[in-house]
C-alpha cells in the first residue's frame, strides 16, 4: 500500500482539495494537522522548506515535500490513477 503522508490544516480548502482527491484515488494516507499559526510549523518547514499546507510525503517514490495542491493532485492523479 502506498506510504503517504500530508500534512494539513483543518478547514483548509487547499487541504481538501488534495484529500478528495486521496479518497477518490482510495488511496491510504497519515494525516498530520498542523498549527493554525505559521511560526509553530517546524515540522513542515524542515520537510518543505516552506510553512504552507498542504504538504505531501510519497517516500515510495522519493517526494520528500511537495507543497501547492494543484502540483500534488496532479502528481497524485499520474502516479496513482
Amino acid at each position: 500500500m502506498a506510504n503517504l503522508e500530508l500534512y494539513e490544516l483543518e478547514g483548509c480548502p487547499y487541504c481538501a482539495k488534495v484529500t478528495d482527491k486521496l479518497d477518490e484515488l482510495d488511496l491510504e494516507y497519515e494525516s498530520h494537522m498542523v498549527p493554525r499559526s505559521h511560526s509553530e510549523r517546524t515540522e513542515v518547514e524542515k520537510i518543505s522548506g516552506q510553512t504552507g499546507v498542504p504538504v505531501l510525503v510519497d517516500e515510495e517514490h522519493g517526494v520528500e515535500g511537495m507543497a501547492e495542491s494543484n502540483d500534488i493532485v496532479e502528481y497524485l492523479e499520474e502516479t496513482y490513477a
